[in-house]
């Protein structure tokens, strides 16, 4: 698929993953919580609704114990963060500037 066809112009996928097994997971630290503020931020800004990005839940992605875990398409930049500020500083810096958080990323 060409570049000109992809249905969102950036895709971000944020960790949701519980284990039962006492191994690091994101959501034990704050993944739902994120993501809805994110969304939420997104919609805001009206992000969402020109199709330029959509917020989606992931199961795991696998990097639990560097997380949380953001990872966002299609350029493959993965983050982590900590609260709501880094959270707006990944907006803002990369879905609104396309610049890389480089403090954040993994």
């Amino acid at each position: 698929m060409t570049e000109d066809k992809l249905h969102f112009g950036q895709h971000v996928f944020i960790c949701m993953n519980q284990r039962d097994d006492g191994r690091e997971c994101c959501a034990e630290k704050g993944a739902h919580a994120a993501q809805q503020h994110m969304k939420a931020r997104v919609k805001e800004l009206g992000l969402s609704r020109s199709g330029e990005v959509r917020v989606n839940q992931a199961g795991c992605l696998g990097r639990c114990e560097e997380g949380p875990v953001i990872v966002i398409y299609p350029q493959g930049t993965w983050y982590t963060y900590v609260d709501n500020h880094d959270i707006d500083e990944i907006i803002d810096a990369h879905l609104v500037g396309g610049k890389i958080v480089e403090r954040l990323k993994i």
